[in-house]
This record gives C-alpha cells, sequence and structure tokens, in this order.
C-alpha cells in the first residue's frame, strides 16, 4: 500500500481502539531514546511527501505512522523496508526517505520517550463529537506530534502547554 511493498496499515477513526491495539508495544518504547526519524522525501520537488508514513526508530524498532482522510490513523511496527524503492501509484513520482529533515523531528532526536497519547479533538457535532487527530510522544524536554494534516501527515514541536485545553482530549497509550 502507498506503493511500499510489504506495507499493510490497518486503519482506525477511535482513539480508544487505536490505543488499545498498540498499547503493549508502546510500553516497550518508554524510556527508549528516539534515534532518527525518516520523512517520505519527493526528490523532484525537494521536499516532505506527506502522504507516507513518517517512521520513527528507537534502535532495533521502527513504528510507522499515517494519516489519512478526515480523521483516520494507522501504525505499524516495521513494516517499512526503506532501502526497497517506492513505487507511489506507478505516477513516476521519485521517492526516496530523509532521516530526520524536520525540525520537530530534531528537536526529538536523542531524548528519551517518557509518554505516549492519541489526542482527539472535541467537537461539538452530535454526529461525531471526538475527531481523531494525532499521536503524540512526549520526551525528555520535548514534545512531538504526528498529526491529521487534512489527508496527510503533519508534524509538531509545540510544547503542549500551548495546547488549548478546552478543545483536545489526551487518550494514554502508555
Amino acid at each position: 500500500m502507498l506503493g511500499i511493498e510489504g506495507y499493510e496499515p490497518e486503519w482506525h477513526y477511535d482513539a480508544g481502539a487505536l490505543a488499545a491495539v498498540h498499547r503493549g508495544r508502546f510500553a516497550q518504547l518508554i524510556g527508549r531514546k528516539l534515534l532518527h526519524g525518516w520523512l517520505m522525501w519527493d526528490m523532484s520537488a525537494r521536499g516532505w511527501f506527506a502522504d507516507g508514513p513518517v517512521i520513527l526508530g528507537f534502535g532495533g524498532t521502527n513504528v510507522e505512522i499515517t494519516h489519512r482522510k478526515f480523521d483516520e490513523c494507522a501504525i505499524t511496527w516495521d513494516q517499512v523496508d526503506m532501502s526497497a524503492p517506492i513505487d507511489w501509484y506507478a505516477t513516476g513520482i521519485q521517492l526516496d526517505w530523509r532521516a530526520d529533515p524536520h525540525a520537530a523531528l530534531r528537536q526529538a532526536r536523542g531524548r528519551i520517550l517518557r509518554e505516549v497519547n492519541i489526542v482527539e479533538r472535541t467537537t461539538v457535532a452530535e454526529w461525531r463529537p471526538r475527531v481523531l487527530h494525532a499521536v503524540e510522544f512526549l520526551f525528555e524536554g520535548a514534545r512531538l506530534a504526528v498529526y491529521n494534516a487534512m489527508d496527510e501527515n503533519g508534524l509538531t514541536g509545540v510544547p503542549e502547554m500551548d495546547l488549548p485545553v478546552a478543545s483536545w482530549r489526551r487518550v494514554r497509550v502508555a
């Protein structure tokens, strides 16, 4: 899927369900350092191709996070072979992996992971009172969130104290 051989994401739109599926694996990462973060890179445009997964390397374990549509997220573990070519739906777009090209990744690199959360945006809409928004990693001295940027991934390192409390809900994962 997504032009990556062997990549089989399972999509979730409920924070509680997503947290439950991955709680055990994330618990094993607590206390470990983030060694690298990789983004899919458009070689021609010389920029981040935000439709591809964000990969976080914790030494021997990679976690891959991808968002799509309005509120869907998939988390996979060690499925992406970054040495294999990427064939993005035979479009001819030349894609590769780039280590730590985003400031938020560089800020978190080398820091110890202390907590993982799924962040939901709370709304007044009766049909959808909560919308899955991000996977949040809290490190010693840094915060990294991989969020839904409307059918692609976004990254931020904005400190947690700057988030508006009234419109967000955290679901603790580990």
